[in-house]
């Protein structure tokens, strides 16, 4: 599986790093969440999965 994250879209709630920390994170400098690993290890993904769905702009999509 694999997350990506529209930076457009992000608003930077820290939501997704807060349910994903393995997968998702956010820096001090202002910048948009960015996805820190290329697969998703397969113990992390229903939670990367979680943080996609209750992403409130829907910033971040999982596939497989």
């Amino acid at each position: 599986m694999k997350a990506y994250v529209n930076q457009k879209a992000c608003i930077r709630c820290g939501l997704c790093p807060t349910l994903c920390p393995e997968v998702f994170s956010l820096d001090d400098s202002g910048s948009p969440a960015q996805v820190i690993t290329d697969d998703i290890p397969q113990e992390q993904q229903i939670a990367a999965k979680a943080a996609a769905d209750s992403c409130p702009t829907q910033a971040i999509r999982t596939e497989l």
